[in-house]
């Protein structure tokens, strides 16, 4: 498969969408912006001082020839806590981590896991401090990092999570900061650092993301395929690209995998074993609405508690939709099963209240806004925006968000039947460096997670380095 151009196409209307399509080309190489690694639609510019410089296509020109089959890897050292309620088995791509919660109470899960994470990486904690105050530093946008207010902020959202996750959480801080207090960058994880590290999209907001899923018609079994495109701030010296993990949170009829980094317990991407799939999104308030955290929730443990507690995409969904006035900011989630696909469109109460967004669980069938087109059936697409009719336009004034809708509506529409091979592909056909392109699979790309529903297998193509491979190599992580 060699990639192609994909032009816009679009109909004449006084609509501002079709106005914004008009006026956008997907591959011109806009002098303002790029995207973000900080979300929510803000840009980074790459500067260039000597201009602009042809750099080739801007399309992967070699043949790319996947399978529907990837890699299993094999594992090198393996390594568990005194209490054998961790075990982490090392790959050369990721960390597969074992958490046994059925043997074990969520302190000495906790516990476990931070010993076991400090005997297979012992600068574990002087790596991951960096990263975290990247992170901060970056979400006060240049503004001096009040850190009084930060930690009321954390200990707040903290005592919100539901008591077993909370209590887990605390317990691993407890065991890797050993006594550190405070926030100090001195290269050493301190205990209210590594709850700040832990509610990352709740308290301080770096993701941005895709996602699509595929079925009926459009697939060459008639099962599901679901993709999810992660980007993230891997930090100055690609810290987050070093410690990917696939976590087996092991509990009965509760277990769940997620494909996340070495420590954290929210969720970033994950699969129930009913193969329940959920990934975050990060969503904006376009008119900016204040931050507000006191009597709020951690989305990101609201989706780990739907992921033990519902065996149905639905169900999820519904559940996430119906909580989304308590979560501290807008997002989408991608929710699909074998049978559904979903994307919860949630708005804070503050939003919904001055009328700037509503909540709507989406699906294939939910009319969407004036001027915007989808032109396949059996999908369903998501980016970083509410698409549904009557909700907050974020593709207008976005070209980030626009660029990449386009793109997927015309390449799933082109492809008749895809196969896993086939979506693969789909983040094989643009090269990744390039000067201020809005691509789908780009530089901010820290994970894309292929779920085939035909035979429950989870793909997963993690990036290592500065940024992700033009054609990624994909690993077999296992079954749901």
């Amino acid at each position: 498969m060699k990639g192609k151009n994909v032009c816009m196409k679009y109909k004449k209307s006084g609509n501002k969408i079709k106005k914004c399509l008009a006026s956008l080309m997907i591959f011109s190489l806009a002098a303002t912006s790029v995207m973000s690694l900080g979300g929510c639609g803000k840009k980074k510019k790459i500067t260039n001082p000597n201009g602009m410089k042809k750099v080739g296509s801007l399309n992967v020109e070699e043949e790319v020839n996947y399978s529907d089959e990837s890699t299993k890897e094999r594992p090198g050292l393996c390594i568990s806590s005194e209490n054998e309620l961790c075990k982490i088995d090392v790959y050369d791509s990721y960390y597969d981590v074992t958490l046994d919660y059925e043997n074990g109470s969520p302190s000495e899960v906790g516990k476990a896991y931070a010993e076991a994470i400090l005997k297979v990486m012992p600068d574990y904690d002087s790596m991951m401090e960096s990263v975290l105050y990247e992170n901060i530093k970056n979400s006060y946008d240049g503004r001096n990092v009040n850190y009084d207010d930060l930690k009321k902020r954390i200990t707040t959202l903290i005592a919100a999570i539901p008591d077993e996750y909370r209590i887990e959480i605390e317990s691993f801080a407890k065991a890797m900061s050993d006594g550190e207090e405070g926030y100090s960058e001195n290269g050493k994880l301190s205990y209210i650092e590594i709850l700040t590290f832990q509610i990352i999209p709740d308290a301080l907001r770096p993701t941005a993301c895709s996602a699509l899923s595929l079925w009926g018609n459009k697939t060459k079994t008639g099962e599901r395929i679901t993709l999810r495109n992660l980007e993230w701030n891997m930090g100055s010296e690609d810290q987050l690209t070093r410690i990917h993990a696939v976590v087996h949170m092991k509990k009965g009829k509760e277990s769940i995998t997620s494909i996340n980094v070495l420590g954290l317990l929210d969720i970033l991407t994950a699969v129930n074993d009913d193969g329940v799939m959920i990934g975050i999104l990060d969503v904006g308030s376009k008119l900016h609405s204040p931050f507000v955290y006191e009597g709020k929730k951690c989305y990101t443990f609201e989706v780990r508690y739907a992921l033990e507690h519902f065996s149905t995409a639905k169900e999820a969904g519904e559940f996430l939709v119906g909580e989304s006035g308590d979560f501290t900011w807008c997002n989408n989630l991608l929710v699909t099963d074998k049978k559904d696909a979903f994307c919860c469109e949630n708005a804070t109460a503050e939003v919904a209240v001055d009328g700037k967004a509503k909540s709507v669980l989406r699906s294939e069938d939910t009319e969407i806004m004036e001027g915007l087109s989808w032109d396949s059936k059996d999908s369903l697409c998501i980016v970083n925006t509410f698409a549904s009719k009557g909700n907050q336009d974020r593709f207008t004034g976005e070209p980030f968000n626009i660029n990449r809708w386009v793109k997927y509506n015309k390449w799933v529409s082109e492809t008749d039947k895809f196969s896993v091979a086939d979506v693969k592909g789909l983040m094989a056909r643009e090269v990744v460096e390039q000067y201020e392109v809005d691509n789908i699979h780009n530089r901010g790309t820290v994970h894309t997670v292929i779920l085939d529903y035909a035979t429950c297998t989870i793909h997963v193509s993690f990036t290592k380095g500065s940024y992700a491979d033009d054609v990624p190599n994909y690993i077999d992580v296992g079954t749901y």
